[in-house]
């Protein structure tokens, strides 16, 4: 048995002091991190609660959103602004999980979920270098269905499973963490990292930090939405997710956003798929065109090949739909 202490931060500071200096966590909601201590992955010695902290969503002088990192998922997909400016969030959050799971998890939590690789939730029974760094990864040689095919390597395939994720990197959303050092500003397209040698470090939080807010820059798309590809219909991870926003004028793409979920280590950010797809035609053939570059270097194993083609397939789907396209 390990003894946990529960501390409740009634501040951002107080939150800062009672979790540095030991192998204290954070709670927000406790959906992901409650669960891994229940199978053993997670062993802290402390608990600090910090769901007192902001859960406000207003809007920022820009034009954007400030969405408090205590604030639950459910309030974030219900909220009217979200809803009609940001249709793609609102959709990926009500993608994920159950209602009751949903009530409960927070955005900061959400930001810091680990991963649901099995081998990496079999503690006596598997080898994995996410949760023990140096002994092999199991999942390579294994049942990889769920697998990375983009940004993994040899140290770890496994892959982020959270749906907030891809929308907020779809968005370009920044994350703005406070610390012993002061606060800083990370951009969710850096915020969490591929495995290389280390894929035990999953995100650029450091010691004595906490996620205070997230903060997304003002509409920039005419249209967005978020589809999610799964083995069943509810309450399962995504096998291949996209998240997209686009603006078609002319039949020529203006602006575009896309991101993916289900393929990579961290929410795959398609940088060029968007750079090839930037003013050109809004057609299925251009799409499909865009996304073979954007997996080029795709390394799929036998057990998830089947997710370039439906990757492609959903992105085509997802673009025409946005574009008004039946071409």
């Amino acid at each position: 048995m390990n003894p946990v202490s529960y501390q409740r931060a009634s501040s951002i500071d107080q939150a800062i002091q009672m979790a540095a200096g030991g192998r204290g966590r954070l709670l927000g909601g406790g959906t992901n991190l409650v669960d891994l201590m229940r199978k053993g992955v997670e062993r802290p010695s402390s608990l600090v609660d910090v769901t007192t902290l902001s859960d406000a969503i207003e809007e920022t002088s820009e034009g954007g959103l400030l969405i408090g990192a205590a604030a639950r998922n459910s309030a974030v997909a219900a909220h009217l602004q979200i809803r009609s400016r940001y249709p793609m969030l609102a959709r990926s959050i009500l993608a994920g999980a159950s209602a009751q799971i949903r009530n409960m998890a927070t955005v900061g939590g959400n930001l810091m979920q680990r991963t649901r690789c099995l081998y990496f939730q079999d503690v006596a029974g598997a080898r994995c270098n996410r949760r023990a760094p140096g002994s092999g990864c199991d999942a390579a040689g294994g049942f990889n269905r769920y697998h990375a095919i983009i940004g993994a390597s040899p140290a770890c395939i496994a892959t982020h499973p959270s749906d907030m994720c891809v929308a907020l990197a779809a968005l370009d959303a920044r994350i703005q963490v406070a610390g012993t050092r002061g606060a800083r500003t990370i951009p969710i397209v850096d915020f969490h990292r591929l495995p290389g040698e280390r894929p035990d470090l999953e995100t650029e939080i450091e010691p004595g930090e906490l996620i205070v807010a997230v903060e997304i820059p003002p509409p920039r798309f005419a249209r967005s939405t978020y589809r999610k590809v799964r083995d069943r219909a509810s309450y399962a991870f995504a096998l291949v997710s996209v998240a997209a926003g686009l603006t078609v004028r002319a039949g020529r793409i203006e602006e575009i956003g896309i991101a993916f979920g289900g393929v990579a280590p961290k929410p795959w950010r398609a940088f060029k798929a968007e750079t090839a797809l930037r003013g050109g035609p809004a057609t299925s053939q251009a799409f499909e065109a865009a996304l073979a570059d954007e997996l080029a270097d795709a390394t799929p194993l036998p057990g998830n090949a089947f997710k370039i083609e439906l990757a492609q397939r959903t992105l085509s789907a997802v673009l025409t739909e946005l574009s008004g396209s039946d071409r």
